[in-house]
């Protein structure tokens, strides 16, 4: 192979970043993950018509069309301010493996594990769904069977 040719492959752009995917599940938000979608769209139009880098922008209005598909079918759900039974928009205290966690059920744009928002599509959450203070749920995580005790539920407002 003439160094010509390897130098034409190695000049070509790399192929377009894939669309972000969307999740099919219904774009169940609380208020504020509602506000966090308004904010990523404005700060994101505001970065596409302040960026001239090519590449910069592709990836910018990639994103941007992420967060309109987002805003466009979000679904506000207003929580129960006294809830029963674990659902979106709870606030759930759990102890499992020994341990006491405070958790709040929410969409999936809004989750952030490590503050102790998990998306109601998780399988924590899925399992969780419908118990109430003092339950005692079946969860299956790596091939095994954990119990999860439901110590209280709250309202998010």
């Amino acid at each position: 192979m003439s160094r010509a040719f390897t130098k034409e492959i190695d000049d070509a752009p790399p192929p377009p970043a894939p669309e972000r995917p969307v999740s099919a599940a219904r774009n169940l938000v609380t208020a504020n993950g509602a506000r966090q979608i308004e904010q990523m769209v404005a700060v994101l139009t505001q970065q596409t018509t302040a960026t001239a880098d090519i590449d910069a922008l592709t990836a910018l209005k990639r994103d941007l069309r992420y967060w309109e598909a987002r805003r466009a079918s979000m679904e506000i759900v207003e929580p129960s301010p006294d809830p029963v039974s674990v659902k979106f928009g709870t606030r759930v205290s759990i102890r499992r493996g020994g341990q006491v966690r405070d958790i709040r059920i929410v969409g999936e744009d809004e989750a952030d594990p490590s503050l102790g928002a998990i998306a109601w599509t998780s399988p924590l959450a899925r399992a969780l769904e419908g118990a109430a203070a003092g339950d005692m749920v079946e969860f299956e995580v790596a091939g095994r069977e954990e119990e999860i005790a439901v110590l209280s539920i709250a309202g998010m407002g």
